[in-house]
Formats: C-alpha cells, sequence, structure tokens
C-alpha cells in the first residue's frame, strides 16, 4: 500500500492536540486501556467477520515519527499565528517509540456488536495517537470481509471473485477491499497490486473495449483466442447476447482443434439468470458442458439469491461495486473507548463514558471475551474484566434486553477470543498465512449459519463487570 498509509499521521487532528495535552501535563506515560468495538451489525445482518488485524500489524511496525512528518507539524500555526506544537514536544515525538501491549480477535473470526476486536494496554499518549488509524483499518477490513462472507454463502459454493477495483474508495481501499474480501471468502481479485502484496489470486478476461477494437465480435473472440488460448474466457454481451455465445462456441471448436479449450464466457448485462439458462442449453448442445458461464454487473448477495431462485445457471460470480464499496452499509461503526486509567498507587480506576442512549454508554474496565460452547456450539459470548475474573459457569447479563442475571450451566468447553498480538512493543503473534486465514473465515461463517439458524445470537457482561458499570453509572448519573 502506499507509504504514507504506514504514518502516525494517519490519524485525526485531535489526536495529536491530545497528545501534546497529555505531555504538556506530564500524564504521558500514564499507563491506559482502550478497547475498539462495534455497536452494530452490518448490513441488518447477525454477525461479523473480524478483518484488518494483519494490516494493523504491518502498520504497528512502522510507526514512528519522521523527519518529514515532523516539519510538517512544525509548521502548523494556531490562530494567534504561532506554532501550534512547541518543539521540545517534536523532539519527544522524534524519539517516541510504540511500547504498547495490543490483544486482538484473530482475523476470520464471527463476532458480534459491544464485545472488543482490539484490547490495547500502554502509555495514553500512544493509546491515543492509534485511534483513527486502527478504527480506520478495521472498521473498513471487517466491513467488506462480512460482505464477502455474505455474497459468498449465497453463491452456495460456486466461485466469486471480487471485480471491484475501479469503483472502490481510492487505491487504498481497493487494496484493503480485495484483502478483506479474500480473507471473507472470495476465491480472487481482478485487482493486480493485491494480488502481488497479499499472494491473492488474480482472474481477468478481455473488456467490451476489445471487442469493439475489431471489425467484428468473431474477429475480437478469434484474435483474443489466439494470445490467451489457455485463458479463454470471452464477455459475449457487447451486441448480441445469444449470437456472441453462438460466436464464441465458433472460437471454442477452433481452439479444440489446436489443442485448448473454451474456459467460459462472461454475462454483463440484460436478465442474466434467463440468459444463463439459454447460453447452458447452447453450449451443452455444442459439447462445451465444461465451460463456465461468468456472470457479472450490480450483484450482490440478493440477487445472487435471486438468480439462484430463477435457476440461473451461472458458475461462477463477479461482484464488484457492491462488495468492494460494502454500497448497503458504508461504514461500520466502531468506536475506540478508554476504559481504564492507572492511578500513582499502581491501582486501576475503571472509566466509562455515559450517554442518554443505551448503546453508547460504554464498559468499564480490561476485558476479555469468553465463548462458550456445548457439542461444540455456540452458546454466548461473555465479556468480563481481566481483574474480577470468571467462574468456569459464570452468571452474565444480556446487552440490551430485558432479560435477568442468566446462569451458564449447559457449557462443556470455552475458548478466550483475545489473544496477545504486542507485548510491550513486540510482536509476540506468529505470522499467519492469508490463505490459512482465509480457510479459518470460510469454516466460521458456514458453522454460524449451519448452528444459529436464524437466532440471535448473546453477547453479556459478566455479572460482577455488569455490577461494577451499574456502580458507575449511578456515580456519575
Amino acid at each position: 500500500m502506499a507509504l504514507y498509509t504506514y504514518s502516525p499521521l494517519l490519524a485525526d487532528f485531535y489526536q495529536l492536540t491530545m497528545a501534546y495535552g497529555y505531555w504538556r501535563l506530564n500524564m504521558h506515560e500514564q499507563e491506559a486501556v482502550f478497547h475498539l468495538i462495534f455497536r452494530k451489525n452490518p448490513f441488518k445482518g447477525r454477525y461479523a467477520l473480524s478483518c484488518g488485524l494483519g494490516s494493523v500489524i504491518d502498520f504497528i511496525k512502522q510507526w514512528q515519527f519522521q523527519e518529514d512528518d515532523l516539519a510538517y507539524l512544525a509548521s502548523l500555526k494556531n490562530h494567534q499565528n504561532e506554532p501550534f506544537f512547541p518543539s521540545e514536544f517534536l523532539d519527544y515525538l522524534r524519539q517516541l517509540k510504540f511500547t504498547c501491549d495490543i490483544d486482538a480477535i484473530p482475523e476470520g473470526t464471527i463476532v458480534f456488536p459491544n464485545e472488543p476486536l482490539l484490547r490495547i494496554q500502554g502509555p495514553i499518549l500512544q493509546c491515543q495517537l492509534l485511534e483513527t488509524s486502527l478504527l480506520a483499518i478495521i472498521n473498513f477490513q471487517t466491513l467488506i470481509a462480512t460482505k464477502a462472507s455474505r455474497v459468498c454463502y449465497a453463491a452456495q459454493g460456486d466461485p466469486v471473485i471480487e471485480f471491484g477495483m475501479r469503483r472502490a474508495q481510492g487505491p487504498d481501499g481497493a487494496v484493503s477491499a480485495s484483502r478483506a474480501a479474500y480473507i471473507g471468502g472470495c476465491v480472487a481479485t481482478s485487482n493486480t497490486l493485491a494480488g502481488k502484496l497479499f499472494d491473492i489470486p488474480v482472474r481477468g478476461t478481455h473488456a467490451h473495449s476489445w471487442v469493439t477494437a475489431f471489425p467484428s465480435e468473431k474477429e475480437a473472440f478469434a484474435a483474443y483466442a489466439q494470445v490467451m488460448p489457455h485463458n479463454c474466457i470471452l464477455l459475449v454481451d457487447t451486441y448480441d447476447t445469444i449470437e456472441g455465445v453462438q460466436h464464441a462456441i465458433e472460437i471454442g471448436k477452433k481452439l479444440r482443434a489446436e489443442g485448448a479449450d473454451l474456459l467460459g464466457i462472461r454475462l454483463d448485462s440484460g436478465d442474466m439468470a434467463e440468459l444463463s439458462i439459454k447460453a447452458r442449453q447452447l453450449l451443452d448442445t455444442a459439447g462445451f458442458e465444461n465451460t463456465l458461464i461468468l456472470a457479472s454487473n450490480s450483484l450482490d448477495e440478493y440477487v445472487i439469491e435471486k438468480f439462484k431462485q430463477k435457476g440461473a445457471k451461472i458458475s461462477s460470480w463477479g461482484v464488484g461495486t457492491n462488495l468492494a464499496t460494502a454500497y448497503d452499509h458504508p461504514a461500520l461503526d466502531g468506536v475506540y473507548k478508554l476504559s481504564a486509567l492507572r492511578d500513582q498507587q499502581g491501582e486501576w480506576q475503571y472509566k466509562l463514558k455515559l450517554s442518554e442512549q443505551e448503546v453508547k454508554v460504554s464498559n468499564p474496565g480490561r476485558h476479555q471475551v469468553r465463548r462458550f460452547f456445548y457439542n461444540e456450539q455456540y452458546v454466548m459470548d461473555v465479556m468480563y474484566d481481566l481483574s474480577l475474573g470468571i467462574s468456569d459457569t459464570p452468571e452474565a447479563v444480556p446487552f440490551n434486553t430485558d432479560e435477568q442475571v442468566k446462569k451458564l450451566d449447559d457449557i462443556d468447553a470455552y475458548v478466550d477470543l483475545l489473544e496477545p498480538v504486542f507485548q510491550q512493543g513486540e510482536l509476540v503473534q506468529s505470522s499467519k498465512s492469508i490463505h490459512d486465514t482465509r480457510k479459518n473465515a470460510i469454516k466460521a461463517v458456514e458453522d454460524f449459519y449451519r448452528i444459529q439458524g436464524e437466532k440471535e445470537y448473546t453477547v453479556a457482561l459478566e455479572k460482577h463487570l455488569h455490577e461494577l458499570k451499574m456502580a458507575l453509572i449511578k456515580k456519575h448519573s
């Protein structure tokens, strides 16, 4: 990705003003805990698929103020036309090294509102400077991975290729979207740079411009078959789609005579469900039973589901704009909240933010998320405080429901989801292949749909943490 995305200046300006304030008041080394959470499942769905941690690791490994960053900050003036930041503060930033702990839920894990995807603990100045960049990475990639998982589930095992680069939110958005879409289940991308950066398989056919660059469609197909005999997928709807299929079949016969074959045709307009049925009949009748039919053009999980219901004979799906931009839910509402601050005596002082909206009241403490199982099926996620702890059969209070305290009796296993990634600034988590992450994500989504069906999943606060939260709300109300 572009080098500027690794700069500590990838931050809202108020992160810098707060950092200066902490430094000026000699609070900058005070130990703090922040959590990154989201408040609502995207796409009116019942889960999200965590993604972006690999990019966070890359970002943190290169996180350091460079001389040009500091020169820019030195050039900024306040309303009195004075330097915004004194040179002493910039000198401090010059020598600043990342020393925080970061624990995170692994990429490719099914996650839910209110539970932390990341826990960041360390000097408050550093934690604060990271806020916006961590949110930008995790919010977007989690959103796109979730969208991809929904599209792939709707495709019922058919290959889905991410085609969204040209309509993505700029070059960096395109690269991040390709990465997240692959983790979410897509088999490949049209984005060649993402293929290079992340070892994602790349796919491509030809555009309508190739066809119109030749005197006739048949000549265009023949020329493409000549230069790409072993990657011959022909776009058949530049003029008349059915006639285009017939021309493709003619070229396919010539390819076979030369020891190659017609891999597929692509539909990009019209009633693609009906056209795919007619195209399949023509191809099968001509002996091209194994030739694929690829569809593209404004696809998403809803359109794919409708095409499936109509009996479409589409073999694979090229999904672009609606995937790479998360068109129907353009932002995940992730937030980053201070939840604990260590005082001069070394004791944790728990913090929360109040709001008239219950969903915006933050949770105090240093959180871990424990996922409980029975017969290998999800039962409940319970957030607990590291100091208060949790029992093997805890009592918990579900979020945003009228349910009272619930005791988890029918459980036989659990796992704590947040895993150490950085400790005192050092990377302690071993590198994970994007391909293994993708496999885990696909299995997680399949298991979720199989186990949960249409039921809403429960996330709860461990009883003692809930009581602490209620006491703090009462204290500050």
